[in-house]
């Protein structure tokens, strides 16, 4: 719905990213890595959306670090329709790809049923805490979002020693959200 309402869907893309994660800073290259699109196309994107006043920049030595502006009239409306729009899948991978998760899935009964109201979710490499956009999501979605978060080396590790607990979600319906498992 919303690359049909705006021009461009790397803008839809950027958007979707800073507005769900509002306290976030991110620069071009950054971005482009997490979204896999031309920085030229972001770096193009970023100017636009500056222009009009939805995003911030400040710039920290060689970086230009790019922000939502909070402050911008259109900010409420605006993250309400990419939420929307997105959906709770959606805006998870955001969330998830802004914060540099490696990999994410769904499982439990939401992953068997979408109108669950609780949403398990596993969540491996995050390099940040999650839990204030989550209550966010938690908000906008009227859902309860429960998650277990490792490194990489953790779930390595316990996915070797065939732990009971992974063994048992490993084995249920999953929904990826970001990377394999």
């Amino acid at each position: 719905m919303l690359k049909k309402l705006f021009s461009s869907s790397i803008r839809v893309d950027v958007l979707a990213l800073l507005l769900n994660n509002p306290d976030d800073e991110f620069y071009v290259r950054e971005i482009a890595k997490l979204l896999q699109k031309n920085p030229s196309g972001i770096k193009r994107e970023l100017d636009n959306l500056e222009q009009v006043g939805i995003i911030n920049s400040e710039r920290v030595l060689n970086f230009k670090y790019f922000k939502v502006n909070k402050k911008s009239p259109l900010y409420t409306d605006l993250r309400r329709l990419v939420l929307t729009s997105l959906g709770l899948k959606g805006s998870l991978q955001a969330v998830l790809k802004g914060a540099g998760t490696k990999s994410a899935f769904i499982y439990g009964p939401y992953a068997s049923d979408d109108q669950a109201k609780t949403v398990d979710l596993m969540v491996i490499g995050t390099k940040t805490h999650l839990a204030d956009e989550f209550r966010d999501l938690e908000r906008h979605f009227s859902c309860t979002l429960t998650w277990i978060e490792m490194d990489e080396g953790e779930y390595k590790e316990r996915r070797r020693e065939r732990e009971p607990q992974l063994v048992s979600i490993l084995s249920e319906k999953r929904i990826p959200l970001i990377g394999r498992v």
